[in-house]
């Protein structure tokens, strides 16, 4: 699902804690544009997004709960 206002929101938030979503780019030697679509919900990498949460201070399920709450209910049916 793409999520501009949680894309906004993610970018905010790493700013205010000094970060950017170039620099997790950077850190994870991926191109920024790789991160940015991840953080719009275009694409998934739980990398990227675990690098993202991390440098937040919270968990990916935090940040995006619709794309973790599908993997928890598909292990629990398996």
């Amino acid at each position: 699902m793409i999520d501009e206002k949680r894309h906004n929101r993610i970018k905010a938030a790493l700013q205010l804690r000094g970060s950017s979503l170039s620099a997790v780019a950077r850190d994870l030697k991926v191109a920024p544009a790789t991160v940015s679509t991840v953080s719009r919900g275009f694409r998934r990498s739980r990398r990227i997004e675990a690098k993202i949460a991390s440098e937040l201070g919270c968990k990916a399920e935090d940040l995006w709960p619709e794309r973790y709450r599908q993997v928890a209910e598909e292990t629990t049916m398996s």
